[in-house]
């Protein structure tokens, strides 16, 4: 009746040796930071329409994004019902070619006009 006893504590330490390295694996996972791709951080030089909006400067494109996004919610472009489209103004609408477009279009119209 001992034997069975010494048997049980063993499988009882074995299992909690597994879920510690389970969770070493997955800290390190967190802790390895990711670069971001080259193609986003190049920067572009902005069309004469959108260098109204964002400036001259070139700019990587996630930050032509963010001063976009500054820029409508500044004038409050954002539409009062359907918060995902933007109405746009006339600078605007020199860039998008319309008067109102999804945030999801948005991004596909304002690169092209960026060049590298």
């Amino acid at each position: 009746m001992a034997t069975k006893k010494k048997k049980a504590t063993k499988k009882a330490a074995g299992t909690k040796a597994k879920t510690t390295t389970k969770k070493a694996a997955t800290t390190k996972k967190a802790a390895t930071k990711r670069k971001p791709n080259a193609a986003f951080m190049k920067p572009l030089t902005p069309s004469a329409q959108l260098a109204e909006v964002v400036g001259t400067s070139p700019l990587p494109r996630t930050q032509v994004v963010k001063k976009l996004w500054a820029y409508i919610k500044k004038h409050d472009l954002q539409d009062a019902k359907n918060r995902r489209n933007i109405n746009a103004d006339a600078k605007l609408k020199a860039v998008f070619g319309k008067g109102t477009v999804s945030m999801f279009e948005m991004t596909k119209l304002v690169s092209k006009h960026l060049r590298g």
